[in-house]
């Protein structure tokens, strides 16, 4: 399971939002003839916790769609929910999106909601201070998921290889019981999670998401037969996005109400998290989506983890990057925004 500090996620939110505004959908792209309801899966993490402000503040029916948010305990259940056809879209990570097309689904990245810069966290037990300290000891993660990726990132960088852990695949909540339990030395979680694992005494984060920049990007994926069939829709999805994030900027004392309920924790433990998720902003989609030689752009991200994957033995094969991503929706709604 993949899930994803919040006070400081409040100041990330304020400054990234600064330029975000409400895209009002435009009568071409916005008002769907289909009213079969659109099934959206999210899971819980900080970047996808605005799906739910989105839902209790009517920003789906505001932005003209008809959205089934559905709400998954375990994210690698989202991911194969979006899998089997059991939902038009997901909210879920690159390097899951990309194993998933590699496996034969027909997946569109449209819109990126957050980039990992820490809330993904690799905790271990005292007296394991170094990479190199985990080898021979067990590890628990979800496996195929970010956090074991981000565990495997860890390894390579210091000459390790996954034969050197004894690796323990648990579901994330599992995992970060085992971890406090003291059946594992180390852990792969994602906030909320991490402060259940760092409860255990002499615990300590070992290496982050920080420590990768770029390399673990979350996103709303929708199924390219959504786009063929309903593409209005799609647009109104994004534009709800960037509705929800304006919201946020200029209520967020509601926002954070819902978002901390949702999560099951207080608003000021909400707000307590690290810094450790960046919310990016509809000008920053744009620059995302852009050709570039560095992990900030897609393309080029997309193209170093599918390698990664490859050599990791998490996928066969990588996919054709370039129909991973569809940059059209988010271009619309800048276009709105300037009219």
């Amino acid at each position: 399971m993949r899930i994803r500090n919040l006070l400081s996620l409040f100041t990330v939110f304020l400054l990234s939002l600064v330029i975000a505004v409400s895209c009002t959908p435009s009568p071409q792209t916005s008002t769907s003839n289909n009213s079969t309801a659109i099934k959206l899966g999210f899971s819980a993490w900080p970047g996808w916790f605005p799906w739910q402000v989105a839902q209790e503040q009517n920003l789906f029916a505001a932005n003209k769609v008809n959205v089934d948010l559905k709400w998954f305990d375990g994210y690698l259940d989202s991911i194969n929910a979006l899998r089997a056809g059991q939902l038009n879209a997901n909210t879920q990570t690159l390097n899951d999106t990309i194993s998933s097309v590699a496996a034969g689904s027909d997946q569109v990245i449209v819109l990126v909601n957050d980039n990992s810069t820490g809330n993904d966290k690799i905790i271990v037990r005292e007296g394991i201070n170094s990479i190199a300290d985990l080898k021979g000891k067990k590890v628990a993660a979800e496996e195929g998921t970010v956090d074991h990726f981000l565990l495997l990132l860890g390894l390579k960088k210091a000459g390790l290889s996954p034969a050197d852990i004894q690796f323990q695949p648990l579901e994330t909540g599992a995992a970060a019981a085992a971890f406090v339990a003291g059946q594992v030395d180390a852990v792969g979680v994602f906030a909320p999670f991490t402060t259940k694992a760092l409860s255990r005494p002499g615990s300590k984060e070992l290496f982050s998401s920080k420590d990768f920049p770029g390399a673990i990007p979350d996103h709303l994926v929708v199924t390219r037969q959504l786009i063929n069939e309903r593409p209005q829709d799609v647009q109104s999805l994004v534009n709800t996005w960037f509705a929800t994030l304006d919201f946020i900027k200029t209520n967020p004392e509601k926002a954070y109400e819902i978002m901390a309920k949702k999560a099951g924790v207080s608003v000021a433990e909400y707000k307590a998290y690290d810094a450790g998720t960046k919310i990016f902003s509809l000008q920053e989609n744009l620059q995302a989506f852009r050709p570039g030689n560095n992990m900030t752009s897609l393309r080029y991200a997309a193209g170093e983890i599918s390698k990664f994957l490859v050599e990791s033995g998490l996928i066969k094969q990588a996919p054709n990057i370039d129909k991973i991503f569809d940059d059209r929706f988010v271009k619309a709604c800048a276009e709105q925004r300037k009219s």
